[in-house]
């Protein structure tokens, strides 16, 4: 799929004008929500991120209690993992939290092993925790390179287990994730009928192309999940999940959060996934949100170009060996 960069800007902004269309703050104004690609499931634009930040909470009820805000304020899509916490601790305090509200919450967990052989006991597993008989939503986690997505097709691997699950219905929909490497997610989802992903998307890790705004030539510069992953995503009608909004914090101060978190949101994504390690945060965030508007292409432009140049390469760099657990 060929799409030039100013293409791409330009129809996501006007993809985002639905969403944009519902978001005035009027105090009790429902989150905007989005059709999650191919699924049918509608999901509020903002999720709630249960990884590094939600255990930064150091006790139960506070993270039960930042789990239990989100939803009372509209947030209806949580993702989680097996590997958030040891022995699954971010999905025990999910399922505490979502106990009697599981018909209102979109819930999303990772598969992190690459047992085929442990997949199901560890999805089993997951929905102990969560206490719950279904999951909306398994991801493969964090696909990594060349190597990570071979283990991950091998014969009896991981996909082939969850495509199993999904057919024994102990999950509605599967996925993959990935914040590492664009090109090889680019590949798994050429590949494979995904009905959602998830990639690292933001302002400050975009690909910047030969003569932007006095770019040099630096291969290093010319890919990003922006502009190889998510137009494969899109055109396979998959559901996109956004994550690193906020590059781990590397870009707050660099711009206004509320700059980053429209940056993405004007992106064609269903949501953005949010980690909030304090509960003003989630307050903060869905006023932001409640008053989302499109970034116009211009404004996304010159965003991405000023903060990829000072962050791409140390910020890719991190990425390919940062685990969000």
């Amino acid at each position: 799929m060929s799409i030039s960069r100013r293409e791409f800007i330009g129809g996501a902004a006007m993809g985002g004008l639905a969403a944009g269309s519902l978001s005035a703050d009027s105090g009790k104004t429902p989150l905007p929500t989005r059709l999650l690609g191919k699924t049918g499931a509608h999901v509020s634009i903002l999720a709630f991120g249960a990884g590094s930040r939600f255990l930064m909470y150091a006790q139960e009820d506070q993270a039960i209690a930042a789990v239990t805000k989100a939803l009372d304020m509209g947030i209806t899509y949580i993702d989680t993992a097996d590997d958030y916490g040891q022995d699954h601790l971010s999905e025990k305090r999910v399922g505490i939290a979502i106990k009697g509200r599981r018909d209102n919450v979109f819930l999303a967990t990772k598969l992190t092993s690459r047992d085929g052989d442990e997949t199901r006991r560890t999805v089993e597993a997951s929905l102990k925790a969560l206490q719950v008989d279904r999951l909306d939503l398994l991801h493969i986690h964090s696909l990594t390179t060349a190597d990570d997505l071979a283990r991950i097709e091998a014969k009896g691997g991981p996909l082939e287990q969850i495509l199993k699950l999904r057919d024994r219905k102990l999950t509605r929909f599967i996925g993959i994730t990935s914040h590492s490497d664009p090109a090889v997610l680019k590949t798994a989802l050429e590949r494979h009928d995904f009905d959602c992903t998830q990639m690292a998307l933001n302002a400050g890790t975009v690909a910047m192309m030969n003569g932007d705004r006095g770019m040099v030539p630096n291969p290093a510069m010319q890919s990003s999940f922006e502009t190889l992953a998510l137009p494969v995503a899109l055109r396979k009608q998959m559901g996109v999940l956004a994550i690193k909004v906020f590059a781990q914090d590397a870009l707050v101060g660099q711009a206004a959060a509320e700059k980053l978190l429209y940056y993405t949101l004007s992106l064609p994504v269903t949501a953005a996934v949010v980690g909030v390690p304090k509960l003003q945060h989630i307050e903060d965030n869905v006023r932001m949100v409640k008053s989302f508007r499109p970034m116009p292409p211009a404004e996304m432009k010159q965003m991405s170009t000023v903060l990829s140049q000072k962050n791409k390469v140390a910020l890719d760099r991190y990425f390919r060996s940062h685990v969000d657990a």
